[in-house]
C-alpha cells in the first residue's frame, strides 16, 4: 500500500500538470470534497471539479508549471501539505481576456485531508487577485 506522502506527491504532480480526473482519481475518494476562498473557484466542491479545472487552466496557461518549495506530512492529523510556487504565462486560448501573453509567479498550498491512503478533501490556500492582476485578467 503506498503511503499517505507518495499518494499526495503524485495526485500533486497529476493535478498540476493538468491530467484531470483520469489521471488524478487512482489518488482520491470518488467523493472527494475541495474548498478554496478564490474568486474562480468559489462554484467548485468536488476535487474532480477541481482536477479538471487545473486541466483547462493548462490550455489557457500552456507553459504553466510548478516549484515545490515545502512538502510536509502530519500522520496525526492524516493530511499533507505542499506549498508551491506556479509560474505561468498567458498565451493559449481562453480564459476571461483574449491572451495577454503576461506572467504570474503565484504561490498556494495544497492541504490534502486524506481517509486511509485516499485523499478525502483538499483545501487550496491561493491569492487568486493577485495571479489574476499580473495576468492582466482584472484591473
Amino acid at each position: 500500500m503506498p503511503s499517505m506522502t507518495d499518494t499526495a506527491k503524485a495526485f500533486f504532480d497529476a493535478c498540476e500538470t493538468g491530467k484531470g480526473w483520469e489521471g488524478c482519481r487512482a489518488y482520491c475518494r470518488p467523493d472527494a470534497t475541495f474548498s478554496a476562498q478564490a474568486e474562480p473557484l468559489t462554484d467548485v466542491h468536488l476535487l474532480q471539479q477541481y482536477a479538471e479545472w487545473m486541466r483547462g487552466m493548462l490550455i489557457v496557461l500552456p507553459d504553466g508549471g510548478y516549484r515545490v518549495k515545502s512538502f510536509a506530512a502530519d500522520n496525526e492529523r492524516n493530511n499533507v501539505c505542499v506549498y508551491a510556487v506556479f509560474s505561468a504565462s498567458h498565451t493559449g486560448p481562453g480564459g476571461p481576456v483574449p491572451p495577454t501573453g503576461r506572467k504570474t509567479d503565484t504561490d498556494y498550498v495544497y492541504v490534502m485531508e486524506f481517509d486511509g491512503d485516499k485523499i478525502r478533501h483538499m483545501t487550496k490556500i491561493w491569492h487568486a487577485g493577485w495571479a489574476m492582476r499580473e495576468l492582466g485578467w482584472i484591473g
